[in-house]
């Protein structure tokens, strides 16, 4: 076994994570309309929508798969966000039983905001960078909605996840 966090940690962390708010959301659909300036949204919705619809272009940038247009993402309901990440899933879930050694490879970023000389990264980078880029927002929403009111319960440290022992 190993001693470090393995991406299938990463990624049922993060399905873990997704899946309390989608449940959380459904029960408060009042929060979708929350004020929030995170990510360029205006609101909650749109946030979310950032965060399903980043996590499914990098799983498919990841798989080799057209890429899913940024505008093209739908603006909701809640469920057709939530079938991106559904979607995300499915594809890290293939990607996940890939050979180990696979996960070594570079991958070059294709953005010219990202300087020319940090582009090559390897693809355990950028998987473990689009679960990270999840839970990182998730804990800011946590915070939104706690201080406007509509505390949540998230628990979203991994110390309190059964996604790692």
């Amino acid at each position: 076994m190993s001693v470090g966090v393995t991406l299938e940690e990463l990624f049922a962390w993060n399905d873990e994570a997704a899946r309390f708010w989608k449940a959380h959301l459904d029960a408060n659909p009042l929060l979708l309309e929350l004020p929030c300036d995170i990510g360029g949204a205006k609101n909650v919705q749109e946030f979310v929508r950032h965060l399903w619809g980043v996590e499914l272009r990098w799983g498919q940038r990841l798989a080799a798969l057209p890429v899913l247009a940024k505008e093209d993402t739908p603006a909701g309901p809640l469920e057709a966000l939530f079938l991106l990440h559904r979607e995300a899933t499915e594809i890290f879930r293939n990607l996940l039983a890939a050979p180990e050694a696979s996960w070594e490879e570079i991958y070059l970023l294709d953005f010219d905001w990202v300087p020319a000389q940090e582009r090559a990264v390897s693809r355990r980078k950028v998987a473990a960078h689009t679960f990270l880029h999840s839970q990182r927002h998730w804990a800011q929403l946590a915070t939104l909605v706690r201080t406007a009111g509509f505390p949540s319960r998230f628990r979203g440290d991994l110390l309190f996840s059964p996604a790692l022992r």
